[in-house]
């Protein structure tokens, strides 16, 4: 995803949720569980972060269905030589993962431009090799929407992937594109274009998979992995926006309730000190209580959730109780989410890592003194797991 030159400001109605949101709620009246909302943190990055104020004019909505127009395009120095047909079946099963994952909340309706479509300047000179700028990305998209403009009617689509020839070796990567609503921008057919996917060489090394993380990027999800050091320190392969080749990259339960696929009472929340037993249901599965959030501070919570090896996870290393620390003023790459390991000094079979053993069984406990936080894994079974959340 290539950041803007500047931050970009919520709405005001964002602004006022962060208000709202800015210290941590006071426990509920005794024999009525506490608001969900009590859980939820603002963000604070002002861009891609974990806080619930996503309704940035610079994201679109997570829910319903999203029309994708599909370009493919080739270049003076990088000619296409065989059929679009394979690259768009390449890309096609991420509407079938994105619709699994958001328990069919979400629906990808992707319309494939099956022609080659020429670029007006070779793969060489739009700068990705040289560190790409958001301006220099900008002019990317806008050469491929104008030169397909009269082949498509661009105000039928909420968003464009395009999909670069083999040949165009130039041009590596797969970046996001998100409008910055203080500038002219991109437009055709009347319509101001928002979002946009560029996909790179790398596409036919992750595969679907990178569809679904950089569209999820358009709906305000930061990167999880590490910009700087270990670059999978943080979440392993738990999430699709850290480790895209991750064994369980079904997005987290957070992602989910901040995407508005889970709802608001799937969520248990222990907004301040007090206890609270909790069953949780896998969330590879649809229905049930989703996640356990135990707020520690204006922007940080703690997050139990059910992992199981099926749906988008079937490969997963383990599975249990995934226990991980959230902060909505880190910022995209920089640990917005960080994973709990049950067992750290284990040795992981081939294929894992130590972070992906990261879940917790009955009997395992995690504790954090300095926040007074304390999750019990209490039992386990086919339907999910039982925690208990303390907080003195």
């Amino acid at each position: 995803m290539i950041t803007p030159p500047r931050r970009l400001r919520p709405l005001a109605a964002a602004v006022a949720l962060t208000s709202c949101l800015s210290a941590p709620a006071a426990a509920a009246t005794a024999g009525s569980p506490p608001s969900a909302a009590g859980c939820a943190l603002p963000g604070r990055t002002g861009w891609t972060d974990e806080g619930h104020d996503i309704d940035r004019i610079q994201f679109q909505p997570a829910t319903g269905t999203r029309r994708v127009l599909t370009l493919f395009v080739d270049f003076p120095d990088a000619p296409a030589t065989d059929s679009t047909e394979p690259y768009a079946a390449h890309l096609a099963p991420a509407a079938d993962w994105m619709r699994r994952a958001s328990y069919g909340r979400l629906r990808l309706e992707n319309t494939p431009l099956q022609r080659w479509i020429r670029m007006p300047a070779d793969s060489i000179s739009y700068g990705f090799a040289r560190g790409l700028t958001f301006e220099a990305h900008e002019k990317y998209v806008r050469d491929a929407v104008t030169a397909a403009d009269p082949y498509a009617d661009f105000s039928r689509y909420d968003m464009v992937y395009v999909v670069p020839a083999k040949a165009a070796t130039a041009i590596p990567f797969s970046p996001t594109y998100l409008y910055d609503p203080a500038t002219p921008g991109i437009t055709a057919d009347g319509t101001r274009l928002k979002w946009a996917v560029t996909f790179g060489q790398d596409m036919w090394r992750w595969g679907h998979k990178v569809a679904a993380h950089e569209t999820a990027h358009t709906f305000g999800l930061p990167d999880l992995y590490a910009f700087t050091g270990a670059t999978h320190a943080y979440v392993g392969g738990w999430d699709l926006m850290g480790d895209i080749a991750g064994h369980a990259p079904q997005y987290l339960g957070w992602h989910s309730w901040k995407l508005g696929w889970t709802r608001d009472d799937q969520v248990a929340c222990l907004p301040a000190s007090g206890r609270r037993t909790v069953r949780l249901s896998p969330v590879e599965r649809p229905g049930g209580t989703k996640i356990a959030v135990l707020r520690t501070g204006e922007t940080t919570a703690y997050v139990a959730e059910s992992r199981r090896a099926e749906g988008n996870d079937a490969a997963a290393c383990s599975t249990g109780v995934l226990i991980y620390k959230v902060d909505s003023a880190a910022r995209t790459g920089e640990g917005p989410v960080r994973i709990m390991s049950a067992t750290p000094a284990t040795t992981p079979p081939t294929g894992c890592t130590p972070l992906d053993l990261a879940a917790y069984a009955p009997g395992q406990s995690f504790t954090d003194p300095a926040t007074g936080v304390r999750i019990d894994v209490l039992a386990a079974g086919r339907t999910g797991d039982t925690v208990r959340l303390t907080k003195e």
